[in-house]
């Protein structure tokens, strides 16, 4: 069994490491849809907007790799549970409620969230001072503008549409909702980035990601539930019960076969 790399505590490292992350364990939730979207359109649509996120995380892990020494596949393969510091709202199952295996109305609520919030990540990182993260903004950015786009499209469908379809949008909203929280708290890691130029504090972009967020729920007719004091904690290594599992379907080749290429 292959042995877990370990990684430093470098708030820059930390700072690319939560934005790969959260693309790349998103990602490995949209795949588990592949073959059983409600339409074959739709199934082909999740599984690029994966492969996107696939993209976007290779990107930032060949950078991260810059700065640690690692490969990008160990990096995405080969961490501890801890040491994976994506935002625990990409992590849940794709649908979280009992006895429920896939909710396509908690799916494209999920994309459009996490995308609207990396739409705006992206749109200031086109300024960092470092000219890689700079360039992989600059072309993530269009990506991220196109799965908000699509996903909002559905949640306003959905959610506006026949009274069955606005109750599960609704309820998928309600469980989604306290996990957005963690998106927008500052820590040390934000500061130092912010400090140093090499991009925006997460919570700078709560306001144009409300903005974005609020438009699309009143076009749908839904209800934005009410805040609470409930706060995920993910991006630094506290994850919730589903990670566990997620990594072990994921890691489960590189754990196996040490070094193995396709």
């Amino acid at each position: 069994m292959q042995a877990s790399i370990s990684i430093s505590d470098d708030p820059k490292l930390r700072y690319v490491l939560r934005l790969a992350d959260t693309c790349l364990i998103l990602a490995q939730r949209l795949g588990e849809w592949c073959g059983h979207a409600p339409a074959l359109e739709e199934d082909i649509a999740l599984t690029n907007i994966a492969l996107d996120l696939v993209g976007q995380s290779r990107l930032l892990y060949a950078l991260a790799g810059a700065m640690s020494g690692h490969t990008e596949d160990q990096l995405a393969f080969l961490r501890d549970e801890r040491d994976y510091v994506n935002l625990t709202l990409v992590e849940l199952p794709n649908g979280i409620r009992k006895g429920q295996q896939n909710d396509f109305a908690f799916t494209v609520l999920r994309i459009f969230a996490v995308a609207s919030f990396l739409k705006s990540l992206w749109q200031r990182l086109q300024t960092s001072n470092d000219a890689e993260l700079a360039a992989v903004a600059g072309k993530a950015v269009k990506e991220s503008r196109y799965h908000q786009q699509h996903a909002g499209d559905w949640v306003v469908r959905l959610g506006d549409g026949t009274e069955e379809s606005h109750r599960r949008m609704q309820n998928a909203l309600n469980q989604l909702w306290p996990y957005t929280t963690e998106m927008f708290n500052n820590d040390a890691v934000d500061e130092a980035a912010h400090d140093t130029g090499l991009g925006p504090r997460f919570g700078d972009v709560k306001t144009d990601w409300l903005a974005d967020v609020e438009a699309v729920l009143t076009a749908a007719t839904l209800q934005q539930p009410k805040a609470n004091a409930f706060v995920s904690t993910g991006k630094v290594g506290r994850h919730s019960e589903h990670m566990g599992f997620l990594l072990t379907d994921m890691q489960h080749l590189q754990r196996s076969f040490p070094g193995g290429v396709w």
